[in-house]
This record gives structure tokens, sequence and C-alpha cells, in this order.
């Protein structure tokens, strides 16, 4: 097959066997594509995986691909070469695509590629990339982001997402179905849905108000105001708020919402509550109103959720 889609698959020391697998999987075998594994150095041994990758190219393969994919790589401190730097930028500023599968993000960040743009990666490194770049518009609650010619993505199945979108805007809607069945994947899962994040509700850097959070994560379903809670913590409001945000970094109302929804997830992963009961035994109100939280918060729905962690729950047959 003649003019095939060049893509390049950019190999930074440290990559992760998994976000690494994803591109060379999808595009490999797929008769539209084109693939090169490239990097700056020579073969090099993948973190915690017992094997090395020997590359076919060095960075001068971008300078004809059409697409180049980052994978995440594990030492996000060590900041790639300036050589490797400016052959981004090249890339980019010529028109080719670039996209990144989770800590692939850094990289971008790190050529200025980001600067302006919204972007994600995994969850547990959002704050991390906020912080390095901040003018990155970091959208940590979101699968993928496409943002035309750049495109980020959070861990390896929202990578494979992604990498099935890209199919999707190339090819069209039929090649990348196909593509997913073959990868025995879901055929589309909309960039915009959450990340399914560990917990919402922030840690708290104090504990003065620990009893009271205690208090509260115990008593989830009953209806609270902000003077009830500063009552509770024997405190005025306006101190009560103040000390919560130093503790917390969010207001007590933002902070109890948030807790409301990691029990709920909890009970639709871990339990068979009716989903018409959760909302109840959260304190998140009617069934209308725990819908609309969880589209709120995780762009998805309550029984959506559950069907995700369905193993989870399914009895064992005896």
């Amino acid at each position: 097959m003649t003019n095939r889609h060049r893509v390049a698959v950019l190999v930074l020391p440290g990559v992760l066997a998994l976000e690494f697998g994803t591109a060379t999987q999808i595009f490999s075998t797929d008769p539209h594509y084109e693939l090169t594994v490239c990097a700056e150095s020579g073969p090099g041994p993948v973190p915690g995986s017992g094997f090395a990758i020997t590359v076919t190219a060095g960075i001068e393969a971008l300078d004809d691909a059409d697409t180049v994919i980052i994978p995440g790589y594990e030492d996000l401190d060590a900041i790639p070469s300036a050589e490797f730097l400016t052959a981004l930028r090249a890339t980019h500023a010529r028109g080719a695509r670039l996209v990144s599968i989770c800590t692939g993000a850094f990289a971008l960040a790190a050529a200025g590629l980001l600067d302006g743009r919204p972007a994600t990666t995994h969850w547990r490194q959002a704050e991390q990339l906020r912080r390095r770049y901040p003018h990155v518009d970091v959208l940590p609650n979101q699968l993928y982001v496409d943002d035309g010619d750049i495109l980020t993505s959070a861990g390896v199945t929202a990578g494979i997402d992604l990498c099935l979108h890209l199919i999707r805007t190339d090819l069209g809607a039929a090649a990348a179905n196909t593509r997913a069945r073959d990868l025995v994947a879901p055929p589309r899962r909309q960039g915009g849905q959450a990340q399914f994040v560990e917990q919402f509700r922030p840690e708290a850097s104090g504990d003065e108000l620990a009893p009271l959070r205690e208090w509260m994560l115990d008593n989830l379903a009953d209806p609270v105001t902000v003077d009830d809670l500063a009552e509770q913590a024997h405190m005025s409001r306006r101190t009560f708020i103040r000390r919560f945000r130093e503790e917390t970094g969010t207001t007590p109302m933002a902070w109890l919402t948030d807790a409301r929804i990691d029990r709920a997830r909890e009970l639709l992963e871990a339990s068979a509550v009716p989903v018409e009961q959760v909302g109840r035994l959260t304190g998140l109100g009617a069934p209308a109103s725990l819908r609309a939280a969880f589209h709120r918060h995780l762009g998805t729905s309550p029984q959506e959720y559950r069907t995700l962690f369905r193993h989870k729950t399914e009895p064992t047959q005896t």
C-alpha cells in the first residue's frame, strides 16, 4: 500500500512498557500506517519489564513522520536533551501531529508545546505537571484531550482510547470500530469522560479539624449546612471556613460532596445496593441528583459506573 500514514513512536529513557506497547500494537499491524520506533539513544531496558527495546531509527525519523507518539516514561525529573526538544519543536512547526500517552505530556511541556493549551496526563501526575509547567491548562479529569495538532491522554486504557480516536479521525468510524474489535476494546469512549481517580476528596495537611472530618464521613447521609459544621467544630462560621480551607485546600461543602461521591463509588463497586438507594445512603439525594453528581464529577451515570466494575460485585457461583 502506498502513501501510508507514517507514525513514529518516540522512546524516552525509562519508557513505560504498557504505554509503549499500546502505540506499537495498535499501529504496527494496521495496513494504513507505517510504524517506526525511534529514540535519541540506542536500545535500553524497560523498567521492571525484563526486556529491552531495540529502536529502528534515531530522532531523524521525526523529519518524515506524519504523527509522533510519545509514550509515558518513568523519570519525570529528567529533562530531555536540547537536541531532542529542538527536534520536537521542528516536527511540530512543519505540521506533524504530536500525541502523548500518560506522562509523555511532560516531554511536550518541556518543549514549550503545551503552553496556553489544554492537556491531560495520568491523574497521579496531573498536579506535578501543573506545578512544573504553569502555562499549561492541565485537565486532570479527562481521558484524553484533542487540541487539533497536539493530543494528550491519561494512562494505559486512555491511551488506547486516544489511538482509536486517531484512527477514527484518519479513516472513519468503521475502521476504528474494526480495530477496537481486534483489540477487544470499547470502540469509543469520549475524551471528556473522567479518569477514575482513587478518591475525590483531597488529603488534609492539618489535623485540627480531623475529628470533624471523621464525623462528616460517619454522617454522610445526614443533611448538614456550613453553620451545622461550624457549630460542631465550636468555631464561628468565618473562622471555620478559613481553617477548613487551610487544612484541605477546599471548602467544607465541596469536601463533603467529594466524600459522598467517594462513598457512592464504593457502594457501586463493591456492593449490591440498588442504585436508587445509593443517593439516600450517601446524602447525594434522589436518583436524579445522584445522576447529576456523577455526570458532573465522573462524566458517566451511576449505572454505567457500576457496569464498569461489575466483576467486583458479581456473586460467586456455587
